[in-house]
């Protein structure tokens, strides 16, 4: 992995104090997010979830919760596109959902930039090629979402994600910086063609 000065040192330096400052300047924000989705969402206004991060250890991620927890006749939860609230879906198309997780960051668990930290039940699915997305620190954005985020394939995402860990840089950082701005103005990537989230991951790609 290139530039493990800038990795090993100024990176998390970096993330810290970014993410640190930007949390407290959107505080108000995150603060009005919370009581709307406590009420939306039955009180509820956060998802946590377990993910791999840098070298598969494992932290629970923090995000927005955007969807209810309605259930079938059968108790089965419905699908996603049924259970987005419509504050939720706001969150989601202005990627507010994003912003807890600038508390990871801060934590240490995650960085601004890199691969999205995904679902613990991926792990054993991943060709050695694919694993060496954990060769550094989960990013709340990365190569991949400023290329596509969910509209592409599983194969294609995964390709982003290790051309990013074998070019980590500062220009790099800095471009996908810039081009989630962009693609957070013009709302871009959010969902796929047949879902609102991506599918899941089934080791095929």
């Amino acid at each position: 992995m290139p530039n493990s000065i800038y990795t090993g040192i100024i990176k998390p330096f970096a993330d810290f104090s970014v993410a640190l400052v930007v949390f407290v300047v959107l505080l108000p924000v995150f603060i009005v997010v919370v009581l709307l989705l406590a009420i939306a969402n039955s009180g509820k206004p956060f998802f946590f979830q377990l993910r791999p991060g840098k070298n598969e250890k494992i932290f629970k991620v923090i995000k927005f919760k955007t969807m209810n927890d309605r259930r079938d006749a059968a108790g089965n939860l419905l699908p996603d596109a049924d259970r987005l609230t419509p504050i939720g879906l706001f969150v989601r198309k202005t990627s507010l959902d994003e912003v807890p997780q600038l508390l990871n960051v801060i934590k240490g668990d995650m960085s601004i930039v890199g691969p999205r930290p995904l679902l613990v039940e991926y792990l054993p699915l991943y060709n050695d090629t694919q694993r060496m997305r954990h060769n550094v620190r989960p990013g709340i954005t990365g190569w991949a979402q400023v290329n596509g985020r969910n509209t592409i394939s599983w194969k294609q995402k995964f390709e982003y994600d290790v051309w990013y860990v074998n070019n980590i840089s500062f220009a790099l950082d800095f471009r996908i910086l810039l081009l989630t701005v962009r693609n957070v103005l013009k709302s871009e990537g959010i969902s796929s063609e047949t879902s609102v989230t991506m599918e899941k991951f089934t080791g095929r790609e």
